[in-house]
């Protein structure tokens, strides 16, 4: 396998990893106004992801740091021509993870509830986005070469917001807010863990027949595609993984269920990647336009080295991780909500 390939493999897999934990992340944030009654319940809920809802978001920063440094070319045009909506989750990532630390002040309830809308929307704005901005790299954006090398953007952000791009979005935002819903269900007990259960059922539908339309549509825009297969095999695994989720959760069974959320998540940004490949970005404009793997790579011994570092350090991240999760692997109630805690 050719060095380029492998870091699309990898930047893609970083990605994934990215959506799986912090999407749980978005959804418990999703839940604040849905589950909490109280103020202990919004709490409870945060407590949830206390412990790693920062460690999980670091898979975003060694993803963004990846791409930087294996695609340039990638990182340049997609980070210039998507600008305003990348800064726009930027902006609502700094706000929710300032909510974490300084709701808990003390300063009066109109300071925690300013704090409590931050984490919503800082929830709900960042998997909208990113599922906007994916699906419209799969369908196509209007990009074009430039003389002295690289691709310009040429659209705006009113560009993205398509039919296609927005239910991307849509299809992002339900399947975290179900994630994150499975996710308090399997870390709580008693009522909260009863009530977390019956919304994700309710979300859960919406989620699977907004994704069952997104990846029918992604099937039918590359029925000429040479990687068919290989999106159609990926499209089904996360149709029957979303599935089995929702009747996992339906039994009671959190644990199955979170573990088929996070393949459903996984193996539909593989479908979305198989769709790209073996381009990174596709032109709208003219096919010919599109930013092949190759074209938009670094050197082959700036990959070389990146591979000898990934090798060493990938493997040290993902024991420490584990080792975080099994440390607060204990289910919480509202019994463990001191007055005045985080």
């Amino acid at each position: 396998m050719e060095l380029t390939t492998l870091w699309f493999l990898i930047v893609g897999v970083m990605l994934i990893g990215y959506f799986v934990l912090d999407g749980f992340d978005f959804g418990v944030g999703m839940s604040l106004p849905f589950l909490g009654k109280d103020d202990t319940d919004r709490r409870l809920l945060i407590n949830t992801i206390g412990p790693v809802w920062d460690l999980n978001e670091t898979w975003l920063i060694v993803a963004g740091a990846s791409l930087f440094a294996a695609f340039p070319e990638w990182y340049a045009t997609m980070f210039s021509g998507f600008y305003l909506a990348l800064l726009l989750i930027l902006v609502a990532l700094i706000l929710r993870g300032v909510s974490f630390e300084y709701r808990h002040q003390g300063k009066g309830r109109n300071w925690t509830r300013w704090f409590d809308q931050f984490i919503f929307w800082g929830s709900v704005l960042p998997p909208l986005l990113w599922g906007v901005a994916f699906a419209n790299l799969v369908q196509g954006v209007p990009i074009a070469p430039l003389e002295g090398g690289g691709w310009i953007y040429e659209g705006t952000l009113l560009t993205l917001l398509n039919p296609y791009g927005l239910l991307g979005g849509l299809t992002m935002l339900l399947i975290t807010f179900t994630h994150g819903l499975v996710f308090v269900a399997l870390k709580t007990v008693g009522d909260m863990r009863k009530r977390a259960r019956a919304l994700a059922t309710k979300v859960g539908i919406a989620a699977i027949v907004a994704g069952a339309a997104f990846l029918i549509w992604t099937i039918v825009q590359h029925l000429e595609s040479d990687t068919l297969w290989l999106i159609v095999t990926c499209a089904v695994v996360a149709a029957v993984a979303l599935i089995g989720a929702w009747v996992a959760n339906l039994r009671g069974r959190e644990g199955w269920a979170f573990t088929g959320n996070a393949v459903a998540i996984a193996f539909a940004l593989l479908t979305i990647f198989m769709a790209l490949f073996p381009n990174l970005m596709h032109s709208s404009i003219d096919p010919a336009y599109s930013m092949s793997i190759e074209g938009a790579a670094s050197s082959q011994k700036t990959l070389e080295l990146m591979t000898w570092v990934a090798v060493f350090t990938l493997p040290l991240v993902l024991a420490y991780q584990a080792w975080t999760y099994w440390v607060f692997r204990k289910r919480l109630s509202r019994d463990v909500i001191p007055a005045g805690a985080h």
